[in-house]
This record gives structure tokens, C-alpha cells and sequence, in this order.
């Protein structure tokens, strides 16, 4: 590490209970709890989209610092998370692997900080229907 430089890290974030292989698997990386869990408007925000078959992906050159990460299971790769009268369609899953009751969870409940070289998340997909 060059002296001075801000400490950095990587992330492997695994991914259990997935379905199926159809689809992709959309993952969202973010430091901001304003914009989790859709990182849309979080141009910090880290995402990535992987094939529904990969069960492991490794986010590198991470500054120290607290994370969550979003996952959605997108089986029919149109980019989104479907719903039917506001209940996912899709699979969807978070770091730590917070209880889930009405809507999803905030950013403190899927929180986690990165304080070393390396650090591991897994995440367990849920399906509702």
C-alpha cells in the first residue's frame, strides 16, 4: 500500500438458494443509505449483472467503510424486479440476510463494514411466489 493512500479491500459476496439458472443476477454495492436498496440515483453505487448460474462475485479496490448490497433475481431479463399487487414475482435477497416483513429492509439491517483486506457476505435468495 503506497503511504497516504486510502486503505482498500475486496468483497466476495456469495449467493444460496437460487432458483434456478434462468436469468441474471442484478447486485447492487452501495455505501448510502438514502439510496438502498436501489441504488438508482447513488452514482457511488457499484452494480453488477451476472449470469443467474454464477453463485460468487468479487467486488475489488473497495474503500474501508459500511456497505449493503442488494440482489435481485432477474428470470425473465428485463432489468427489474417484478411484482403482482406490490409481492415480488422475482427472487431478491440482502447482505446479512435481514428479516424481511413489509417492503424491504433499510440500509442498517443489511449493513456491514469493511475494516480489512477481505471480506465475505452471504446472501440467501428469497422467493415469495
Amino acid at each position: 500500500m503506497l503511504i497516504g493512500a486510502a486503505p482498500i479491500a475486496r468483497l466476495d459476496v456469495g449467493f444460496d438458494a437460487v432458483r434456478s439458472n434462468k436469468g441474471m443476477l442484478r447486485i447492487c454495492l452501495s455505501g448510502d443509505p438514502a439510496n438502498f436498496p436501489d441504488c438508482v440515483d447513488d452514482t457511488n453505487a457499484t452494480t453488477r449483472s451476472v449470469s443467474a448460474a454464477i453463485r460468487k462475485v468479487r467486488f475489488e479496490g473497495l474503500p474501508y467503510g459500511d456497505y449493503a448490497v442488494a440482489v435481485i433475481h432477474d428470470e425473465n431479463g428485463n432489468a427489474k424486479l417484478d411484482t403482482f399487487a406490490g409481492i415480488p414475482r422475482e427472487g431478491f435477497g440482502f447482505s446479512r440476510n435481514p428479516p424481511i416483513r413489509f417492503g424491504p429492509p433499510k440500509f442498517d439491517a443489511a449493513r456491514f463494514s469493511i475494516k480489512d483486506d477481505a471480506e465475505k457476505q452471504q446472501v440467501k435468495m428469497r422467493y415469495i411466489l
